[in-house]
C-alpha cells in the first residue's frame, strides 16, 4: 500500500532555528545509529521512518558505520527514500558523519582528507543521493592537523556534496578552533553534535553550550535517553531483550543500583507533569534553547510517538529542575569523551 504522510505533521511539531543559519530542525530528530542495521527487519526499520514522518520529524541522522554491519543503516535508509519517501526530499534534512573505524587499513577511520571524502562518496551511493544536507567530522582526530580535517568539510561543501558541515564530540576549545577555520574556508560550522542527558552532563561542565551560543553554532545531543536508560524500560531492572542484554553500546554495567535509583525517583517526577519519563528527559535536554534539537533512536513506532510527544511542554518550573538536580546522580555513561577530552 501506498504510503501517504499525514497531512498535519507540520502542525504537531516544533521547529527550531539552527544557529545562525536559516536552516530550521524539529524539536526532535530521528537517528539511525541502533535499529537499522540486518539484524533487524526492514519493515520495522520502513514503519519507524514513517512513524517519524508522520509526527513532523523531518531531520533523519546516520553515519557510514551504522549497522550492523557497517553502512548497511545507509543501505537500509536508501531503499526507505526510494520508496516510501520518494518525493519528499526537499522536505527532508538527512546527516551523515565519517570519524571512527569504516574499513581495514590506515585509510579507514579519523579525521584524514582521504577518509573524509571517500566515506562521503561511500555514503552517498548508499543512499542514492547526490548530496546531503549536514556532513559531521564524528570525532575529533589527536593525530590530524584540524586545518585537514577542516579543509575537508570544506571541499565537501564546496564540491555539492554536502550543504552544510558539523562537528561531533570536539570540546569547547576545540569546537572554537574548528569554528573559527571553517570560518575562514568561507564554510561556516553550523551544528555540533555532542551527547547530552539528564545523566551525562559533560557539555556543561566544559562549558561547550555557552561557546555554541556565543558562536552562533546550532545543537543536536544524542542519546538525549541514555541509550534507553531514562525511559520505563529499567524501572524494574534490566529486561530481556533490551539494548544493556544485546552487547551493544549499552553495557549491563552501566545500569547500576544508583542508576535504577534515580531513573526511579525521575519517573515521579515525570508522572508529576504529566509526561512520560522519556518525554521529560527530552524536554530537559531542550529546555532553555541551548540545544537545537534532541537526536532520539527507536526500536518500535510506537517509541517514537512517545518521544514526539515532549514537544507538548518543554517548559519546567524553577522547582522541578531543582528536583530534577538532587534526584539525578550523574553516570559513567560517556562513551564518547575520549574524542572530547583529546588535547
Amino acid at each position: 500500500m501506498t504510503y501517504h504522510p499525514d497531512p498535519a505533521r507540520y502542525d504537531r511539531m516544533t521547529y527550531r532555528r539552527c544557529g545562525a543559519t536559516g536552516l530550521h530542525l524539529p524539536a526532535v530528530s530521528l537517528g539511525l545509529w541502533h535499529n537499522f542495521g540486518e539484524d533487524t527487519p526492514h519493515e520495522t526499520k520502513r514503519a519507524i521512518c514513517r512513524t517519524a514522518f508522520d509526527h513532523g520529524i523531518t531531520h533523519f541522522d546516520l553515519a557510514n558505520n551504522y549497522g550492523p554491519p557497517p553502512g548497511s543503516a545507509e543501505t537500509a535508509f536508501g531503499e526507505i527514500l526510494r520508496t516510501d519517501l520518494a518525493g519528499y526530499r526537499d522536505e527532508l534534512v538527512i546527516s551523515s558523519k565519517a570519524g571512527y573505524r569504516m574499513w581495514d587499513g590506515p585509510y579507514g577511520e579519523w579525521g584524514s582528507r582521504k577518509y573524509l571524502i571517500s566515506s562521503c562518496d561511500a555514503s552517498l551511493k548508499r543512499m542514492g543521493l547526490d548530496y546531503v544536507d549536514i556532513f559531521y567530522s564524528h570525532r575529533f582526530d589527536p593525530d590530524t592537523p584540524l586545518e585537514e580535517t577542516m579543509g575537508a568539510l570544506d571541499h565537501i561543501v564546496r564540491s555539492g556534496r554536502a550543504l552544510y558541515v558539523g562537528i561531533s564530540s570536539y570540546n569547547s576549545d576545540r569546537t572554537r578552533q574548528a569554528a573559527k577555520i571553517l570560518k575562514q574556508l568561507g564554510t561556516p560550522c553550523v551544528i555540533h553534535q555532542p551527547s547530552y542527558n539528564i545523566l551525562n552532563r559533560w557539555v556543561e561542565r566544559d562549558g561547550l553550550k555557552g561557546t555554541l551560543a556565543d558562536l552562533g553554532i546550532g545543537s543536536i545531543a544524542f542519546t538525549p535517553l541514555a541509550q534507553g536508560m531514562l525511559t520505563k524500560k529499567y524501572l524494574g531492572g534490566i529486561p530481556q531483550g533490551s539494548r544493556a542484554t544485546q552487547g551493544k553500546s549499552l553495557r549491563e554495567g552501566m545500569i547500576t543500583e544508583s542508576a535504577i535509583a534515580s531513573i526511579r525517583k525521575l519517573n515521579a517526577i515525570a508522572e508529576s507533569r504529566g509526561q512520560t519519563l522519556a518525554q521529560m528527559a527530552i524536554a530537559w535536554v531542550l529546555r532553555d534553547g541551548g540545544i537545537t534539537t534532541a537526536l532520539i533512536g527507536a526500536s518500535k513506532p510506537e517509541q517514537v510517538t512517545d518521544c514526539a510527544g515532549a514537544v507538548g511542554n518543554l517548559s519546567f518550573t524553577a522547582e522541578e529542575l531543582a528536583q530534577i538536580d538532587a534526584v539525578a546522580q550523574e553516570e559513567d555513561i560517556n562513551l564518547w569523551a575520549r574524542s572530547s577530552e583529546e588535547v
